[in-house]
């Protein structure tokens, strides 16, 4: 048996230099070399991924431990116990399709079908997925609405706010009108301050916004709605402002403020703003606009305090 074992391991060794020879003759095979080697690697990167959230991650993890006490028995030669574990291997194989069969056949599906750009991560079903994040947000306003429940949804679109996300609690959770809804009711831990909609993910809970300073903001208007016209004008960020007093549903966006609101409306200026916007070519223009905007605001801050500073010093 262990003479097979040597013969198998010179084979292998004489393989790998005939190889590395080829490869010094022939530079191309580098290429092909590097090309098979990384979609090789990416492939189990992906296959561990897919076991750690199926039951089939310990199942892996014990068939890791049996073939390292193969290759322990072989080493220090005990024979029986190798002689054992080497005779059963063949019905163990026949053994982890059948303890497999559920993982296996749901990935076969998915290779089966157009859902094999899911699993290789490059979900080309994108858009429809943030309109179904987008209904899912306008139903839970709506909700939110019907009860008086104060809320305030942030949905991010090209410019990044983690830096506002990250005064909050992140959640990173799939979006659900249920868990929205559940994370403005009165009294519960998160309830107070702004959801992050982030990457089609509730991102984080309880932010703080920067608050507008607009002079020209409805006195009847609260915090929520500062807070939601705030973020509209340091980024690029579209707020949906849910009043405790009215139950009415208000959209900041781009720094302006759209009052009462009703379900149809809502849908249509989120996937207009958001769907079509993010997957069309307008979406440079609109990072470019945010950018100009900003930099006026900066320039405006700027010579108002110039101005204050020239009517001190002339008192």
């Amino acid at each position: 048996m262990f003479e097979n074992i040597n013969i198998s391991w010179t084979g292998i060794w004489q393989a790998f230099t005939g190889y590395m020879v080829d490869l010094s003759q022939n530079p191309f095979r580098l290429i092909t070399l590097i090309l098979d080697l990384v979609i090789v690697g990416y492939l189990i990167y992906k296959f561990v991924l897919y076991a750690k959230k199926t039951r089939a991650w310990q199942l892996l993890k014990g068939i890791v431990w049996i073939i390292a006490i193969v290759v322990l028995s072989e080493v220090l030669q005990l024979r029986i116990l190798n002689f054992f574990l080497t005779f059963f291997m063949p019905y163990g194989v026949i053994a982890l399709i059948v303890i497999f069969q559920p993982e296996l056949r749901r990935m076969l599906e998915q290779i089966g079908t157009n859902r094999i750009t899911k699993y290789f991560g490059f979900d080309k079903d994108l858009a429809t997925k943030t309109k179904e994040d987008i209904y899912k947000i306008v139903i839970a306003a709506t909700e939110l609405a019907k009860s008086k429940t104060g809320g305030l949804i942030v949905l991010e679109r090209d410019i990044q706010i983690n830096d506002i996300a990250d005064t909050g609690v992140r959640i990173g959770s799939e979006v659900s009108p249920q868990l929205i809804v559940n994370l403005f009711t009165p009294n519960t831990p998160l309830h107070d301050g702004a959801v992050i909609i982030a990457n089609n993910k509730i991102a984080a809970a309880a932010c703080i916004l920067p608050l507008a300073d607009d002079k020209d903001i409805a006195k009847e208007l609260g915090t929520r709605h500062r807070a939601g016209l705030g973020i509209s004008k340091e980024s690029d960020a579209i707020a949906v402002i849910i009043s405790e007093e009215t139950g009415k549903i208000s959209v900041a966006k781009e720094g302006t403020l759209i009052v009462d609101v009703k379900e149809d409306s809502l849908k249509n200026i989120l996937i207009k703003h958001i769907v079509t916007k993010r997957f069309g070519d307008e979406k440079l223009k609109r990072v470019e606009k945010v950018k100009a905007r900003k930099q006026q605001n900066i320039e405006q801050n700027k010579l108002e305090k110039r101005k204050e500073a020239e009517k001190r010093e002339e008192k």
